[in-house]
């Protein structure tokens, strides 16, 4: 039985890879699938509706079972899952198989980060941001890949497919011993943490922050095309560079921000991310555009990871439940972003659905500073600390 920490570690921020690469494949492919922009926002409607069962699912057995048996039979259906995509061009029988990509990838997110709080005691700020820093990774490298394939996404798929069934693998070999254990039900645990105001702001503030995210990623390539007067190639280049600003602003707030400073970031990320997602969607900056696009990525780069965190570190003897709390709204606000940008992109207008982006950012920030004293108590106990 393979006990390694590092080996462990690794292989939850490999896990993280493989949800960027799958939140982001629809997107980088979808004019060379043939995707209407309906299409796009059902795929990743059902996608995040897979991936909202599963974080429920496999975040309350990860209280009571072991976290590498569950994250086995996630890895076994992702695998099969990437593997099978698109072989038949039946847009149903995709549907499906969208929905256990999901499936997939919901449990590696509903698992990985309560598995890295089991194993280190320290500096869980660092290591939540990098397991969540490989996920943007995982989306560019898929981006970047697309390119060098000469936009052959099926062989990247099947490839991705075959290193899931690898991982897969490792997991019914691997044992994580010890863990936290809670001595309150799971109802009590919920009762007490619904009543929390600071948990319903993360919660609210996590799907804006998904939702803007993942519905940029999966229509920039087609904006870019149809507005911009971009090509299969420069479009891709663009999305990379959305993902670069994402990745490097992930790590490096990830490494230098202290935990008293974290609710000042992420209401720096939403105000920039308003004034950002205007200027990359109503402007015609020319060639600028790839620099725009990398700045709009560092907005989003560790919205979700300090998230995430913060409801760790505030509710820490309840860590794995709070966190199971907020990735609920992971999915939702991948389904719910995308699935009304499409109806609007059908019924109105492409750009008229490109508005609710900033919009949606603006809410957010609104959020949380109309809760703001719910989180003093943290930074001025942090600021002691």
């Amino acid at each position: 039985m393979i006990r390694s920490i590092r080996a462990l570690t690794v292989s939850c921020f490999l896990s993280m890879f493989f949800i960027g690469v799958a939140t982001t494949i629809i997107g980088a492919a979808a004019r060379n699938i043939g995707l209407t922009p309906y299409q796009i926002g059902m795929f990743m409607t059902v996608q995040n509706l897979g991936f909202m069962l599963s974080v429920i699912l496999s975040g309350a057995l990860a209280d009571t079972h072991d976290k590498t048996h569950i994250l086995f039979v996630g890895s076994s259906v992702l695998a099969a899952a990437f593997i099978t995509f698109y072989l038949s061009k039946a847009f149903s029988i995709n549907l499906l198989i969208m929905c256990f990509i999901g499936i997939g990838t919901g449990t590696y997110e509903g698992v990985t980060d309560a598995m890295l709080i089991d194993m280190h005691d320290r500096r869980e700020n660092l290591f939540i941001n990098v397991n969540h820093f490989f996920v943007t990774l995982g989306s560019l490298m898929i981006t970047l890949y697309l390119i060098f394939l000469q936009m052959n996404w099926r062989r990247s798929s099947t490839q991705s497919g075959i290193v899931v069934a690898v991982l897969a693998l490792f997991f019914l070999l691997a044992r994580l011993e010890g863990g936290k254990k809670v001595t309150e039900s799971l109802l009590t645990r919920l009762k007490f943490l619904m009543r929390e105001r600071a948990v319903g702001i993360l919660f609210i503030i996590t799907i804006f922050a998904v939702g803007i995210e993942l519905g940029t990623l999966s229509i920039m390539t087609t904006y870019l095309m149809e507005f911009r007067g971009f090509t299969q190639v420069t479009s891709k280049v663009a999305l990379s560079c959305f993902l670069a600003g994402v990745a490097s602003g992930r790590l490096l707030i990830g490494f230098f921000s202290k935990k008293r400073q974290i609710p000042f970031f992420i209401m720096l990320l939403l105000a920039s991310a308003v004034i950002l997602l205007c200027v990359l969607f109503f402007t015609d900056l020319g060639n600028y555009t790839y620099i725009l696009a990398y700045f709009t990525g560092m907005t989003f780069s560790a919205l979700l990871p300090l998230v995430i965190t913060l409801a760790g570190l505030m509710y820490k003897e309840y860590a794995g439940t709070v966190l199971g709390i907020i990735k609920i709204a992971i999915p939702i606000g991948g389904s719910l972003i995308p699935f009304i940008f499409s109806m609007l992109s059908k019924h109105v207008s492409f750009k008229a659905g490109l508005a609710l982006f900033p919009i949606f950012a603006a809410a957010g920030f609104i959020t949380l500073a109309s809760g703001w004293k719910q989180f003093r108590q943290f930074i001025q106990g942090s600021s002691r600390s």
